[in-house]
This record gives C-alpha cells, sequence and structure tokens, in this order.
C-alpha cells in the first residue's frame, strides 16, 4: 500500500537541524545519568488509557537528516513511529479485544516505564525530561512550577520548532516573508490577516488585561514567561551547537556554511497570534449573514416576500426537529425573533467583497510561479514500509559521506522546492467542522466504570499541529496534546483521575453590522468611502492594519520574487468584510466576533483543566469550561461519570436582534453590555450552554448540541453524527456491555461509512423501486448499490494493501450520481439564480475524494482533498427530507413543498433514473481525476489520507478515515 518515496509526496520542507557532518546529525545536548522518578498516582483501568497522535513525536529534522530523507529515504527517529499503528486500526478493528488496542494506541499511563527509558536529561536544575524509547513522548516533571513551564518550552522547541515558527508567522500575517510566496503561503496569510488582524500593542494589552485578573491570569502570564524561556534557550543551544532545524536554511535565513543569520527569539505576543489563528479555525462560530441575505432575497424574488421568507427559513434549518443532538433538553440561542428590529438587507447586486490586498508587484502582480523541481532518480525511493526507513546514523558509510560532502559543497538541490506549494494549504483558515466523541456511563460497560472514545480532527500534517506531552509540577498534572506554540498546558488529554477532549461547536459568537459609510470632509460618500460614523455620531476613518510582504526565491520555494501589502480596516463594530448599498445608501458590512481582541482569554480555563486540585468531578469540570471563550463542545469521564458541555462567550443579544441576517449598526438592536474600547459584553451564563452529566451515552460530532441552540445551514435530518448516534443506540438498546475495544470498534466502522449511502440511499432506490426498471444496465447498478448499503456502505478495503474498495464500483457511482442528482433534483423548481446562491450558503458534497460535487477542489462545494474528515457538509437533509415528501411520508420540518419531479413520485423517479444512468457510465478517469499523488481513476488513491509536508520529511498515504487526529481512548477504575 505504500509507494516508494516521490518528490511530489513531499511537499514542504520539515525541521532540520543544521548538523555539518552525518555523524552529528541528531547531536543533541548530553546529560548526566539522572535517578529514575518516584512513580506517580494513577487511576488508570487495565487497558484503560491509551491516546495516538500520528505520525510521529519527532517534528524536528537536522539540514542533513532532510537531505538525507530526500536522496535515501530516511527517517528521523520517531518521527513516524505512530503513522502505521494509526492506520492499521481501520484494517483490523473486526473482532477488536482490549489488549489488540496496544497495536493501534499509545500507552498514556503516566511516566515512563523503566525499560522504555530512551533519555532522561536536565534542561536546567528543576526540571527533568524523559523520553521513551518506543515513541519519543517528553514526560516533564519540574520540582517547581516554573521548572515545569520551561520544560514544557524546551521540549516543544525540541520537538516543533520550525512549525512553530511558521504559526507565529502566519499570526502576524507575515507567512510569505518568511517561507516563501508560494501561492498556498499568500492565500493563507491573507485569509488570517482577514480574520484576525492585530498589531503587536493589541497583543500585548491583551496580555495586560487577562494578567490583571487575578491570581489566574498571573499564574498564566509567569507560565507563559517560563514557556518561552524554555523554547529560547533550546534556540541558543541549537544555533550554537548547529542542531537547528534546517528549514532555517532551505528558507535562506541561516547559512549552512557560515551559520550566519537568526532564528528570532519567541515572545509573549506571538503566543497570541498562534492562539488567534487555532482559535478561529478550531474554535469559531458564525457570520456569513451577508450571504444569507443574499439567499433571502432570491427566495423573495422567486416566491414572493411572505411565501420567500418561509421557504428561506425552512431551508436555513436553524432549529430543525429532526436533527440529531448530543444532550436532552431545550436551550434557546440565536434563534429568529419573532419580531425583528434592526434587520438589513443589501441591495440585490450591489455586494462588494473587500480585497485586503494591494499594490501588488513581482510575481504577485504577474501570478508566475515556481517551477516544478525534477522528479528524484529511482535510487532515492526508501523501503515500500516507511516505518522501516532507516535513520541517517543507520546508512552505509558511504552514503553518510555523500551527505556530509553535500552540506560543505552547499549543494541542496535535492531539498529545491520543497515549499513550492506552501508550507500550509490554501484554506487552512476556514471554518470547518472537526472532531468527534464517544461517551458511554458504567451503567452500559463490561466493568461499570464509563468509557471514552473521544478527541480532534485537526488535519494531516507531518509534523503534526499538535504534539504530545506530559507536565508534572507544582499545581499541574496532566498528559495529552496541545498545539504547538501553545503547549504550556495540555489542551486535550487525562488529568490524575479524569480525561477530557474537544469538538468544534460552531455556535453563533460572529455578527455582521452594517455600518454607516460617510467622508470627513461632509461630502457624499460611495462604497469607495473609507470612512464610517462611529458610536459617538462622527465621521471616522477605518482604522487601517496593514502588514508588508517580500520573498525572494529560496532552495525550499522558488517562487519568483514579488510582494505586496495587506490592509485590514477595522472600525468600532469589527472588521470590513464587504461594502454594499442598503436602500441605496453606502455601507460597510463588517464581522463582530466575540473573542476578538479576547484571544487570550481562555487561557484560564486550559489552566484549570491542568489543575488536579481544580477538577475533581464532572461538576467542577463544566465549571471550569465557563473560562473558555472559543466555541468548542467538551466531554469529560472519570470513573464514575461522563458530562457534556459547549464553551463559548456567547454574547446576549438585545431583544429583537436577529443575528442571523446583518444588524443595522446603529439600531436597537445588539450586544447588551456591548463596550466597544474592549469588545466585552454581557454573555451568556454557563447554564445557558448545553450540557449533562450522566446520560446513557453521548456522541458529538460536530452535530448541534441540544434543541434550541441554533445551527449552520443544512443541519437537519442527516448528519454525520447520526452515523455514530445509531450504532451507540442501537447497542445500548441491545443491552450491549461496552468495552474501551467495543466502543472503539464502533467509532472505526462509523469512520469508514458513506454518510450519502448509509441514510440517504436507501430513499433514493425506495423511489427507483416504485416500479421496475427496465433497463438491465440500470437495474444492475441499482442492485450493486442495494447491496453495498447492505453490507454497511462502508469505503473500505477488503484486506489491507488489497488496493481496492469492496463494492467499488457502487462507491463510483454515487461520487459521480451524488451532484448530478442534487442538480437535477432542485434546480428545475429554485430557478439557477437561488440555486447556486444556496450552493454557497451550504457546499452540496464532501466526499472523501475532496473532488467530486461540480467543482474545482477548495471551492464551495468541495473538501480538501486527502484530508480524512468527512461528510460534515453536504445537501443530504435536503435531499432526504425532499425525497420523503415525494413519497408521502411524514416530515418534520419540511422544506416547504416537494421538489424532485415537482413533486410527482413518477418524473422523481425519472431524474433519478436519468440521472444514475449518467453516474454509471462516467468513467473513474472522470470520477477521479488524479492529482500530483494520485493518477486519473484511482479509487483508493483519491481517497487516502495524506500528511502535508511542514518540512522535509514527507510521510507515506494512509487508507481513508473518517476519525479524529489526535484519538484518545479511555477508562478510570478509581478516583482520588
Amino acid at each position: 500500500m505504500f509507494p516508494s518515496l516521490r518528490r511530489r509526496l513531499r511537499t514542504g520542507a520539515s525541521g532540520l537541524a543544521l548538523a555539518v557532518t552525518a555523524a552529528t546529525a541528531a547531536a543533541l545536548p548530553a546529560s548526566p545519568a539522572l535517578a529514575e522518578p518516584e512513580p506517580l498516582a494513577d487511576y488508570c483501568a487495565p487497558q484503560g488509557c491509551r491516546d495516538i497522535l500520528p505520525p510521529g513525536q519527532n517534528g524536528s529534522a537536522t539540514l542533513v537528516e532532510i537531505l538525507g530523507h530526500q536522496v535515501f529515504g530516511t527517517r528521523p527517529e520517531h518521527s513516524s513511529s505512530q503513522l502505521d499503528m494509526y492506520d492499521n486500526l481501520v484494517h483490523h478493528y473486526d473482532g477488536l479485544t482490549e489488549e489488540g488496542l496496544d497495536d493501534f494506541f499509545v500507552d498514556a499511563s503516566f511516566g515512563v516505564d523503566p525499560g522504555d527509558v530512551d533519555r532522561r536529561y536536565r534542561p536546567r536544575e528543576d526540571v527533568t525530561i524523559t523520553r521513551d524509547e518506543s515513541h519519543g513522548i517528553p514526560h516533564i516533571e519540574g520540582t517547581t512550577r516554573e521548572g515545569t513551564m520551561y520544560g514544557a518550552g524546551y521540549a516543544a522547541a525540541e520537538d516543533r520548532l520550525f512549525l512553530m515558527d511558521v504559526l507565529r508567522r502566519v499570526g502576524r500575517g507575515e507567512l510569505t516573508s518568511f517561507a516563501g510566496g508560494a501561492e498556498g503561503n499568500r492565500g493563507l496569510e491573507q485569509d488570517l490577516w482577514r480574520t484576525a488582524p492585530y498589531t503587536e500593542e493589541d497583543k500585548q494589552a491583551q496580555i495586560d488585561r487577562v494578567a490583571a485578573g487575578g491570581e489566574r491570569g498571573e499564574q498564566a502570564l509567569a507560565d507563559v514567561d517560563a514557556y518561552l524561556e524554555g523554547v529560547n534557550s533550546y534556540i541558543e543551544e541549537a544555533d550554537s551547537g548547529r542542531y537547528f532545524p534546517g528549514e532555517y536554511v532551505l528558507t535562506g535565513h541561516k547559512d549552512a556554511i557560515t551559520n550566519r543569520g537568526e532564528i528570532e527569539p519567541f515572545t509573549p505576543t506571538d503566543v497570541v497570534g498562534i492562539a488567534a489563528m487555532v482559535g478561529g479555525i478550531f474554535g469559531g462560530g458564525g457570520g456569513g449573514e451577508v450571504q444569507a441575505a443574499v439567499v433571502l432575497a432570491n427566495f423573495q424574488d422567486r416566491y414572493g416576500a411572505e411565501e420567500g421568507a418561509e421557504l428561506w427559513r425552512a431551508w436555513r434549518m436553524e432549529n430543525d426537529p429532526e436533527a440529531v443532538v448530543s444532550v436532552e433538553g431545550e436551550f434557546p440561542y440565536t434563534g429568529t425573533p419573532g419580531s425583528p428590529v434592526g434587520e438589513v438587507a443589501p441591495d440585490p447586486g450591489s455586494v462588494e467583497p473587500y480585497d485586503i490586498v494591494h499594490d501588488e508587484h513581482g510575481s504577485a502582480a504577474s501570478g508566475e510561479t515556481a517551477e516544478a523541481p525534477a522528479p528524484l532518480a529511482d535510487a532515492v525511493g526508501g523501503p515500500e514500509d516507511g516505518a522501516d526507513a532507516p535513520t541517517v546514523e543507520e546508512l552505509p558509510r558511504e552514503q553518510r559521506d555523500e551527505l556530509e560532502q553535500m552540506v560543505e559543497d552547499g549543494d541542496l538541490s535535492a531539498a529545491e522546492g520543497v515549499f513550492n506549494e506552501g508550507v500550509l494549504p490554501e484554506g487552512f483558515m476556514d471554518p470547518r467542522g472537526m472532531s468527534n466523541a464517544l461517551l458511554v456511563s458504567g451503567e452500559h460497560t463490561e466493568s461499570g466504570n464509563p468509557v471514552a472514545v473521544m478527541g480532534p480532527q485537526t488535519g494531516y500534517f507531518s509534523p503534526q499541529l499538535l504534539m504530545l506531552q506530559e507536565l508534572q509540577g507544582p499545581g499541574i498534572s496532566a498528559r495529552g496534546a496541545s498545539f504547538a506554540g501553545v503547549s504550556f498546558y495540555v489542551q486535550m488529554g487525562r488529568g490524575v483521575d479524569y480525561a477530557w477532549s474537544a469538538t468544534s461547536a460552531g455556535q453563533d459568537i460572529t455578527d455582521t453590522f452594517a455600518v454607516e459609510l460617510c467622508e470627513t470632509d461632509g461630502s457624499a460618500p460611495s462604497t469607495a468611502s473609507r470612512a464610517y460614523v462611529d458610536t459617538s455620531g462622527d465621521c471616522t476613518a477605518f482604522e487601517e492594519l496593514s502588514v508588508t510582504n517580500e520573498w525572494s526565491p529560496t532552495v525550499a520555494d522558488g517562487t519568483p520574487a514579488g510582494g505586496y501589502t495587506m490592509t485590514s480596516l477595522r472600525s468600532e463594530y469589527g472588521l470590513v468584510q464587504s461594502f454594499a448599498t442598503v436602500d441605496g445608501a453606502p455601507v460597510a458590512f463588517t464581522s463582530l466576533r466575540s473573542t476578538y481582541m479576547r484571544e487570550v482569554d481562555s487561557i484560564i480555563g486550559f489552566q484549570r483543566f491542568n489543575d488536579p486540585g481544580e477538577v475533581t468531578s464532572a461538576e467542577t469540570f463544566t465549571e471550569a469550561a465557563g473560562d473558555i471563550g472559543y466555541a468548542f463542545n467538551w466531554h469529560y469521564v472519570d470513573d464514575e461519570d461522563i458530562a457534556f458541555v459547549n464553551s463559548g462567550a456567547n454574547p446576549v443579544r438585545v431583544e429583537g436582534t436577529n443575528p442571523n441576517l446583518p444588524i443595522d449598526a446603529y439600531s436597537a438592536a445588539g450586544w447588551s453590555g456591548w463596550d466597544p474600547a474592549t469588545n466585552s459584553a454581557d454573555y451568556h451564563p454557563q447554564e445557558d450552554h448545553p450540557q449533562a452529566v450522566d446520560p446513557d451515552y453521548i456522541v458529538n460530532w460536530n452535530n448541534k448540541p441540544a434543541r434550541g441552540y441554533t445551527s449552520g445551514w443544512s443541519t437537519g435530518s442527516v448528519h454525520r453524527g447520526d452515523l455514530l448516534d445509531s450504532r451507540v443506540a442501537a447497542l445500548v438498546g441491545s443491552g450491549h456491555e461496552f468495552t474501551t475495544a467495543s466502543l472503539t470498534g464502533v467509532m472505526m466502522e462509523a469512520g469508514v461509512a458513506d454518510l450519502r449511502a448509509q441514510e440517504v440511499l436507501p430513499l433514493m432506490l425506495e423511489v427507483i423501486d416504485s416500479a421496475p426498471v427496465e433497463d438491465p444496465e440500470l437495474a444492475a447498478a441499482v442492485e450493486e448499490l442495494r447491496l453495498w448499503n447492505e453490507a454497511g456502505s462502508l469505503r473500505r478495503e477488503p484486506h489491507r494493501d488489497a488496493g481496492y474498495y469492496s463494492y467499488a464500483d457502487s462507491i463510483r457511482t454515487l461520487d459521480a450520481w451524488w451532484p448530478l442528482l442534487v442538480r437535477a433534483q432542485f434546480e428545475p423548481e429554485l430557478g439557477e439564480d437561488l440555486y447556486t446562491e444556496l450552493t454557497r450558503a451550504a457546499q452540496t458534497d464532501e466526499s472523501p475524494s475532496g473532488a467530486t460535487g461540480g467543482g474545482t477542489p477548495g471551492s464551495v462545494n468541495q473538501g480538501q482533498p486527502h484530508k480524512g474528515s468527512s461528510f460534515q457538509y453536504g445537501w443530504w437533509s435536503y435531499v432526504d427530507k425532499d425525497l420523503r415528501s415525494v413519497l408521502g411520508q411524514e416530515v418534520e420540518g419540511p422544506l416547504g413543498g416537494a421538489y424532485c419531479g415537482g413533486g410527482d413520485l413518477d418524473a422523481c423517479r425519472t431524474v433519478l433514473l436519468d440521472t444514475l444512468a449518467e453516474a454509471a457510465a462516467t468513467p473513474a478517469g472522470e470520477v477521479y481525476p488524479g492529482d500530483d499523488h494520485c493518477p486519473a481513476g484511482d479509487q483508493l488513491c483519491a481517497d487516502t489520507v495524506i500528511h502535508q509536508a511542514v518540512g522535509g520529511i514527507g510521510m507515506w498515504p494512509v487508507a481513508w478515515q473518517n476519525r479524529p487526529t489526535y484519538q484518545l481512548v479511555y477508562q478510570f477504575s478509581g478516583g482520588r
């Protein structure tokens, strides 16, 4: 299954520590032998504490190691040790046992087994870091709090320094000037600068406010300072020892021969920038109100004001009664009020998106890109199984000499172009639903203790954005995953006798305001005006937040020289997204997020999660979650309880405010208690957030958390959360006694299921079955689809390395059929304009291959190829409700009428058969058009998960699986 290393699979250049000779490629500071630490109290059940984070812990490589990887297929130790373990589960989850989990997960008990110690060292006297031999995970134990934080920073820099630097440059809007002008880098920094632009003063003000907020705030700032001291100490040591990440050479920041150049020390404001990026991607929610207003206008144009508004509400699916939810109860939030005030809508065709980029020159203006590097010779290919690749030190002497000579000669041609497409994918900042969780109460487990299988889906990168660590010190005891650069606390993982994880919630914490444009000289304004009427009634120029980037070709990114300036416009009401007219008057539409200018506030909640004195029960965990402003669903397990709680700085809207459409900034609508100077407001108390303790089970896959909690577009009768809920509910109902193994098996089976095939295909076949299918070829296609559905609707090989899916032809047919059917089912009734605007509000498909759905990869109707996470966004609920209406079945929350075939069953059946015939005849080469990684027509490869290299060390592709990147499997048998 693992192809030999190919250059195209290695987009990016990894952390390389510059070593002038191969023998010192992995040089590390020496340390004396240290006494073994005392064992820590641990309450894991037998086989009860495990996790996995592919590809591996070591995300740093020297220049020699990168060249060795590119030329001879070597890999740094521990850089890929968890990838095969992660991938193997999809092939072997049938009949999984608790003992068998060791093949697929890492032991997550506290401490390191004495027989598994690889290295124990002290970066300073008050902290000891122990790395295990199996995976190189740092176990950090400090005798002081400051020492523990110092050790966390030191270990983070050891494992992720170059990635941390990439992330802080994104946070500053300076990625292209650091890593090169590749189109992907440009797109990423522009996305960040549109949503979270800050001056250094803005960032420092956020730090100062939190630090002044009390004892925990003071402690948080002290923790960050000590953490950064550890980071910067490692930078100094690695620089003087010349074992820093080699990407600094490839990107032109260090000289391989003279060691000239600088690795810039990290500052507290860098932490704010990284936190803003991470929080914006995974913990944001809301926005999109201008597009919602455009869709509403199109509905009203086609159906009239009253009926159009009614149909818009049906399609909007704010609170669909058939949507799967995670907890019982009603938790009203951001629903459209009965008598809204302050609603505004742009005049038809008047919306002009604001382009933050200007003054382009060089390749930024010409569009010129780097030339693709020549493929490497066949000899470059590594072993078939990348996990068995040797390290540089294990190469024959003559090959090590060859690498040494390359460095001495300054011959870096083997690593040319590793960042030609960018270090992170374009669209990385787009909000998305990620992560899942399955928790079962002790009443339904074999042992009587609850079981949890959960984790965040954060994409797939090499090295991973997250990193594993254990932190032990005064006031902190935790093990788990943290984002690189903000790893002073464990963000998801375990404490002494409890574990927790998160899923993105996405509730609405972002509103759109229409602000009146003006001219400071009193002349007539237009949509070209760059001043607005502020809260005091004065005409004030928008604040310009600008950053200028320049780039030149480097070894890593050959994009020709160029540059531009990015300028975000900031008002008291948020950041300008577009200009338009409302009733002929020029306005700017601004976006205001409740966590903007408050990115640091959530640090207090994470601090409390890590404190064993703070979290002693499900109730105290729920209370701690109230200090996290980002929109997450938190899941908790200990030896007695399971719990769910939603977090987020949910602003209290003034009565009559409709947060689902643009708001007149000067009306009575808006946020209660809002202070434009600090962007603070009145927030809903924790009891208003969806929460539960000890239901029979909890599942969440970014679905609606509870009734009344307003959801995004198309969140209705079919959601990927159904893949989990249907399986767990059926087992609970049958009296199954869960174990960690059986719940893991449920997660994995759901992770290879095709949501469309499981939940919607039976209805599609029911419509077709209303009369015999006369055409033999169509009849055969129908039966093949039926057999696939009856077999479980899985996208899975019959055995590892088979090279094809079971029911491959049915999968190809459905992949081709879905986009054809959606258009043919709805566009004739909706009309082309309305249908198109609806697809801009809610994409039609998100298949694993990311290349189906009627558009190009990365467009509104596509998933990013090779990303794993699938079936979060699509028109499955619309198709489901409409076909049930045509069949005469009961539908709660209907779409306001039947669309397929004008509501006539025979005509709808014809639509299905005609589009099925077209799909069945579509060759695989068109359904799966191929890319840099896969030939056209290779279905299995099109679905594969590929870790995008953020450095010079690439990874082999793994089978498609729709599951968390970092996954925890936990059961505790006791507690304090």
